[in-house]
């Protein structure tokens, strides 16, 4: 009798594709149906068939979840109505009086939900420079639960040691939250260096198309999965089937987008730190960039976000407001380029001073560059620029 061999683990792209979802037992459809249902036929009282109320069950939901799940390597998925949503729900998982340290420089978003509305809860906030560990090391107390980072931070492109972030907050008997948004787990899986939650604005590169809200949650330990779920069933901020079902959709092509877009923003951070309109350029996979050698440990990829200097907010708006191919809006990780200015738009809601010591001047522009050809986004970057 001989041993049968060990099945090898699917790679990225494949799991991309099928984690979490097969074919529909029903009909054969090879898509997962998007059930679009508020509650489900119980077939006689106290016996139901897995699902009784779409807040808490939905097959949609779940075909996603499992799939975030095999991407991030981790045991349980989560999706939420949000971004936001997601971090919210870990923070209230948390109790008044508990302490959380953040990353300083994090989106204007869970700065403004940090600092303005669960702060009224007893939960107290201490933003810190997550690239310095012995920062973040000073600023922990026995009363610290969580430690939030955000790496690359958004829209600085600051990266943190997530190793020593684990070893600090275990050491601390506090858990590690990493949002992993802007590198996605094409780029960089912090659950392999040690972290305890990972979070995602869907909306983003997950999805990929511009066309949905919403967030995640990927986490290992059964009993902080359970908890999560608790808290999630409980507070409500579910998607919908339908958004559910466009994140699946566009998880399917992350491998291949993440490529193209890993492509485009090399191209485009080298060709802006060569501009002489250009004071500085934050990009991770720029060896000029402080971190660049700790952004080759961590991460395969350094993503299609680039922020770059110009000096001033007259000279940033005149760049904006010139490009063709870039479009001006919100937003980030689509197929399709997006350019902004975060100190008048995504960072709008964070303090003048904070935004200045984070460095996100007036003159500070953010690139999502997309998936388009390079030649034609060099052209369109070239012809805005001419005359700064």
């Amino acid at each position: 009798m001989t041993d049968e061999p060990t099945p090898r683990t699917p790679a990225f792209g494949t799991r991309a594709v099928h984690a979490g979802q097969a074919p529909d037992p029903t009909t054969g459809a090879i898509m997962p149906p998007i059930y679009q249902t508020s509650t489900y036929v119980q077939p006689e009282l106290g016996r139901h068939l897995g699902y009784e109320y779409a807040r808490v069950q939905n097959p949609t939901r779940e075909a996603l979840e499992g799939n975030l799940a095999a991407l991030e390597g981790g045991r349980h998925g989560l999706a939420f109505a949000s971004g936001l949503s997601a971090i919210e729900a870990v923070i209230k998982n948390l109790s008044a009086g508990d302490h959380v340290v953040s990353e300083e420089n994090t989106y204007g978003g869970t700065n403004r939900m940090f600092n303005k509305v669960l702060s009224r809860l007893g939960i107290e906030f201490t933003f810190v420079d997550t690239r310095d560990p012995g920062e973040v090391r000073a600023a922990m107390r026995e009363t610290t639960r969580l430690l939030h980072v955000e790496t690359p931070t958004n829209p600085m492109m600051r990266l943190s040691d997530l190793g020593a972030m684990a070893g600090i907050a275990h050491e601390a008997g506090a858990l590690l939250m990493v949002d992993n948004t802007f590198s996605t787990p094409y780029n960089q899986r912090p659950l392999e260096h040690g972290a305890d939650i990972v979070v995602h604005s869907t909306t983003k590169y997950l999805n990929g198309h511009s066309d949905v809200i919403g967030g995640a949650l990927v986490v290992n330990d059964d009993d902080l999965a359970e908890e999560l779920h608790f808290v999630r069933k409980s507070t409500g901020a579910v998607p919908g089937p339908m958004d559910a079902w466009l994140v699946l959709r566009g998880t399917k092509t992350l491998h291949l987008r993440m490529k193209a877009h890993n492509e485009n923003g090399l191209a485009v951070a080298r060709y802006l730190a060569e501009h002489p309109a250009a004071q500085a350029v934050h990009y991770p996979g720029l060896p000029s960039h402080p971190q660049h050698e700790l952004a080759l440990r961590q991460m395969s990829g350094f993503t299609g976000m680039v922020s770059v200097e110009l000096g001033s907010g007259e000279r940033a708006k005149r760049f904006v407001d010139r490009t063709r191919l870039f479009a001006l809006a919100e937003s980030l990780g689509g197929v399709e380029s997006i350019i902004g200015v975060p100190a008048l738009m995504t960072h709008a809601s964070v303090a003048p001073d904070r935004r200045a010591f984070m460095g996100v001047t007036d003159g500070l522009v953010r690139l999502s560059v997309g998936i388009e050809e390079i030649g034609d986004l060099l052209d369109d970057l070239e012809q805005a620029l001419r005359g700064l």
